[in-house]
């Protein structure tokens, strides 16, 4: 079976709430509601990754520094499976845009549950709740 690296980033704004971005139609679990982030590419770190993504989803920038790894999900798909460590961003620059998103939503940790979300993405909350 594959094993697919992917890394998410929960963006935490100064009223201590989350970003979570809606997967745009036509791709996979179109509609469900996940933290920023994506696949590495070849001799990518994860943190580097994640600067890339953000930059790259968002128009946002921020550095290695400003990433604190928190937890990570291990999740088996039909044939593949994925392994995706979060990290929490509290710093970074410009507005979060969405550029490859149907849209974004700012919400605060406990309302997380109610916004469909990827299987992946659902273990992820409780740690990122008790951090905040």
């Amino acid at each position: 079976m594959k094993i697919t690296l992917v890394v998410a980033c929960a963006l935490v704004d100064a009223d201590r709430r989350v970003l979570i971005a809606q997967r745009p139609q036509g791709k996979q679990l179109a509609g469900l509601w996940e933290f920023p982030g994506g696949k590495l590419e070849a001799g990518e770190t994860p943190e580097a990754a994640l600067i890339r993504e953000l930059s790259e989803e968002l128009e946002i920038e921020t550095k290695e520094a400003c990433l604190a790894p928190l937890t990570f999900a291990s999740h088996t798909y039909d044939d593949w499976h994925l392994m995706m460590p979060l990290y929490v961003c509290r710093k970074w620059q410009g507005t979060p845009v969405a550029k490859e998103h149907s849209a974004l939503k700012w919400v605060r940790p406990q309302k997380l549950h109610d916004y469909p979300m990827p299987p992946a993405d659902i273990p992820l909350i409780a740690p990122l709740c008790d951090l905040l």
